[in-house]
């Protein structure tokens, strides 16, 4: 018998819509209803997962902690956010397709980054680093939407796929097999956005980017060229 404890299952608050996770919007509802394939649960959760991964790109530049810069419609709207818009935009797309959704937390090192952004922040440590946990055949499963197809290609690292099955968190190997992505604190699962103790941590640890002033250049581009060098 395992000596786990067991996951709460989910309740009616993992299927409403917030402020932040604002599932109702329409532009939510009919990114849902667009790109949802199917009979299953698990199908669709897999479908919703990779549409927003790829339809969604990756964009750390530009960072905007106010509630309407992190809502779910806002990051679907814009076509780019960070990795905690986009897991917000994925559980906001899950309850709008009747899939039971909350977020996930983790500080990271060696997170998918550039010399700019690194110097920047002034760490290799990303906190806060968001995916999302979808309840799929009786269990919570773990996903990661953030970084885009196409931006892993510019990085050199294989996309982070997912089955419905096994959680899917972090690159720990790029392509060449060299260690990648590692946790290094995980700070739990919630039912909505914990945005005030987000921002209090990324005012004191990252201050130029949660000034709101933004990082001039092009990610994508900056991560081909470093790669190149």
């Amino acid at each position: 018998m395992s000596t786990q404890p067991r996951t709460p299952e989910p309740g009616p608050v993992h299927l409403a819509a917030t402020p932040s996770i604002d599932a109702d919007h329409p532009a939510v509802q009919a990114f849902a209803r667009q790109h949802r394939r199917g009979s299953t649960v698990r199908e669709q959760a897999v479908s919703l997962v990779h549409a927003v991964r790829d339809e969604v790109r990756y964009d750390p530049y530009r960072i905007d902690l106010s509630p309407t810069g992190m809502r779910a419609s806002t990051c679907l709207e814009q076509g780019y956010g960070w990795c905690v818009p986009k897991a917000v935009l994925m559980a906001a797309v899950a309850r709008a397709a009747g899939i039971p959704a909350r977020l996930g937390f983790a500080d990271v090192r060696n997170h998918m980054s550039t010399e700019k952004l690194r110097r920047t922040m002034g760490t290799d440590v990303f906190v806060w680093h968001g995916y999302t946990e979808l309840w799929i055949d009786g269990a919570w499963r773990k996903a990661t939407p953030a970084f885009n197809l196409s931006l892993c290609e510019k990085f050199g690292l294989l996309p982070l796929d997912f089955d419905g099955v096994n959680d899917s968190l972090y690159h720990p190997f790029d392509k060449a097999g060299q260690k990648h992505m590692e946790y290094v604190n995980e700070r739990g699962s919630f039912d909505d956005l914990p945005l005030q103790a987000l921002t209090e941590t990324f005012r004191t640890t990252y201050p130029q980017l949660a000034s709101g002033v933004g990082i001039e250049g092009d990610f994508g581009q900056d991560g081909a060229a470093e790669r190149r060098d």
